[in-house]
């Protein structure tokens, strides 16, 4: 009997009506359309779940949990009630249940399930998740890789560890709370693997100057130790290095001529971007390091690891060395990746509730001399064992810190409490029911001092470096974040009212380029050495007059591009709290806009809070957006948790 193909003309026009209403990515209905061409028959369900599953990868999420989609699939993907019946009327018959979903897209030939006969399929079924074909790959190799280095223990010289962890950390005084930080130094020492995390202040890069430390220490020939330092952006990466070499400096005084510190910390490099560690090319997804051309390190610390996303974190682990040792740093209460994947979140899920067995309790007592207290005690994983959660935040026990716990317990009156209690006035501003013109005006009196020091002119050529990184440390010390990137309250609408406001008042002449101008760098480009995210100020050219350089503050150095051969930038007094990641401003500013949704939860709060070091001032046209962000968390479907514990 012959199939009469399906009549998916009811299906594309509601696809078509959706996508012009802006509630769909125009490629997901392409994707959808290119998955049904790959079949002798049309499967209604099939072109559905295609459509879905391209439209979630877009907001970030690795794969379509099938559960999900024959639930709330209407909640899933934001839409109203009306909008999804309509879509799923023209689709119909669909499947009931998840168990129904499976047995459907099981049985065509554009998916391949897990255990069966696999044709290359584009797309992948792994129990009730539906991926993209390299997401699944990505997710399986991510998951496989710190399985294995989870499970790898070295041997510790117990006595050589503890008496290393006193010198570093000092000695030990009884009755105090655990020093998580030193227990992560012993646990990060006996593994191929480890994550850190913890929130502002806790001193993750104070961690890791000792673990480093203590790797030279312990090494059997410290000189040749080959450590790696990188970051998913160029100004990450600048501020790791900085804060390392710091540290170590200090260090290096404590431990004397036992360890040549400074001598080996001269010999780490500078921390580099992913995209530079792997060895990025032009025109391609692939890096020139890979599992057949390995790094070559003995050591790689990764800070700000819930930037990277799934695809990188896949392609970094595929470049380690088998004997290597990988620490990644990172909060794990942070907004995720912008791209699919939220990687450190799923590997530290857990991370507040320990789940240390009776193995790492004795080894972390015997090498640190710290007992876990009981309540961390648990049945946890291999990767359980090799996480460890920084606690005290010695640097955000203020009101912002206050604030970002508040906010990151969901707990919406303690928030509103916090921002309005008398003893945190010049420290917390909340300006609800605000108008666009406050933050125009708060921004013109934080940018004021950068633009004042500008229009003063630098000193000659000789002097003329130092003048521009102070040009530009002023200007790192205010910065307006936006949750979204359209309309009056979004990163376009204040740019552009910023901007004009500035001319007004005589502290820029606007043009295309101009002197004073900030720009993001939105695209990586190579030949300029210029990486997406990446942020400098357009200066006149003292060697060319009338031409403009754009200048870079890396840590305490300074580099310049012409502005001319930037091809990919974008104003950037007002950016989002996603590009924020891995700064830090004395002064924040984050505007909310009058409407919530999706993109409006918890972390991006808590993200925003946290990129504040002295003040931080939360305006809004709408109070209750606020609460409503603090209570709804940002979740993304993803299958890397559950093939971590296989």
């Amino acid at each position: 009997m012959t199939l009469e193909p399906i009549d998916a003309s009811a299906f594309w026009a509601e696809v078509e009506r959706l996508t012009e209403a802006g509630e769909l990515r125009r490629l997901s209905g392409v994707f959808a359309r290119f998955v049904a061409t790959l079949g002798t028959v049309d499967s209604m369900p099939l072109l559905l779940a295609s459509l879905v599953l391209s439209e979630l990868e877009g907001r970030g999420h690795s794969c379509l949990l099938l559960d999900d989609l024959a639930g709330d699939p209407a909640g899933l993907l934001g839409w109203t009630d009306e909008d999804w019946k309509a879509l799923a009327r023209a689709a119909k018959p669909l499947p009931r249940g998840a168990k129904g979903w499976v047995n459907q897209l099981s049985a065509c030939e554009q998916v391949w399930r897990v255990g069966d006969l696999d044709y290359d399929q584009p797309l992948v079924l792994d129990e009730s998740r539906l991926y993209l074909r390299r997401y699944w790959r990505d997710e399986t190799l991510v998951a496989t890789c710190v399985r294995m280095r989870a499970q790898e223990r070295r041997d510790v010289d117990i006595e050589q560890a503890r008496t290393w962890l006193e010198a570093l950390f000092g000695a030990q005084r009884a009755g105090e709370a655990p020093d998580w930080q030193r227990i992560a130094c012993a646990v990060a020492l006996r593994g191929a693997f480890a994550i850190i995390t913890g929130g502002p202040g806790t001193g993750k890069t104070y961690t890791v100057a000792r673990l480093l430390a203590l790797l030279f220490a312990t090494a059997p020939d410290c000189a040749r130790q080959r450590i790696a330092l990188a970051a998913p952006t160029g100004k990450a990466a600048a501020r790791l290095k900085q804060a390392i070499d710091k540290a170590l400096g200090e260090l290096a005084d404590r431990v004397g001529g036992a360890l040549p510190l400074r001598e080996l910390t001269k010999r780490m490099g500078a921390a580099r971007t992913l995209h530079s560690l792997l060895g990025a090319r032009p025109d391609t997804r692939s890096f020139a390091h890979h599992r057949g051309n390995p790094l070559d390190v003995d050591v790689l610390i990764v800070d700000e690891a819930s930037m990277v996303h799934l695809e990188m974190m896949a392609s970094l682990l595929d470049a380690l060395p088998a004997g290597a040792t990988l620490v990644l740093l990172g909060d794990k209460d942070q907004l995720a990746s912008v791209e699919a994947g939220a990687v450190l979140g799923d590997l530290c899920h857990d991370a507040q509730a320990g789940r240390y067995d009776a193995d790492t309790l004795d080894y972390v007592q015997a090498a640190s001399g710290e007992a876990i207290p009981e309540r961390y005690v648990g049945d946890g994983g291999p990767l359980a064992q090799q996480t460890v959660m920084l606690r005290h935040s010695r640097r955000f026990g203020g009101p912002i810190g206050k604030l970002a716990l508040a906010v990151n317990g969901g707990d919406v009156d303690g928030a509103a409490a916090v921002l309005r209690a008398p003893e945190a006035a010049g420290v917390l501003r909340w300006i609800d029911h605000a108008h666009q013109h406050h933050v125009i005006q708060l921004a013109v009196d934080g940018y004021r001092p950068y633009l004042e020091l500008l229009r003063a002119g630098g000193a000659g050529h000789a002097g003329h470096e130092d003048w521009v990184r102070a040009v530009l440390q002023h200007f790192e010390a205010f910065r307006v974040l936006c949750a979204v990137r359209e309309g009056e309250w979004g990163v376009e609408g204040l740019n552009d009212a910023i901007e004009q406001r500035l001319a007004q008042a005589g502290l820029i002449v606007r043009g295309d380029w101009y002197v004073g101008r900030p720009v993001m760098v939105t695209r990586n480009d190579y030949p300029t050495k210029t990486f997406n995210g990446d942020i400098g100020l357009a200066l006149a050219d003292p060697a060319r007059p009338g031409s403009l350089r754009v200048w870079f503050l890396e840590g305490d150095n300074v580099r310049s591009v012409l502005a001319t051969r930037l091809r990919h930038v974008e104003t950037a007094y007002a950016m989002t709290v996603h590009k924020s990641q891995g700064s830090e401003f004395a002064h924040t500013v984050l505007a909310l806009p009058k409407e919530g949704g999706a993109v409006l939860a918890r972390e991006l709060v808590y993200t925003g809070i946290t990129r504040a070091s002295r003040q931080f001032t939360l305006t809004t046209p709408a109070p209750a957006v606020l609460g409503d962000a603090i209570l709804r968390r940002t979740h993304r479907a993803s299958g890397l948790r559950g093939m971590v514990e296989r």
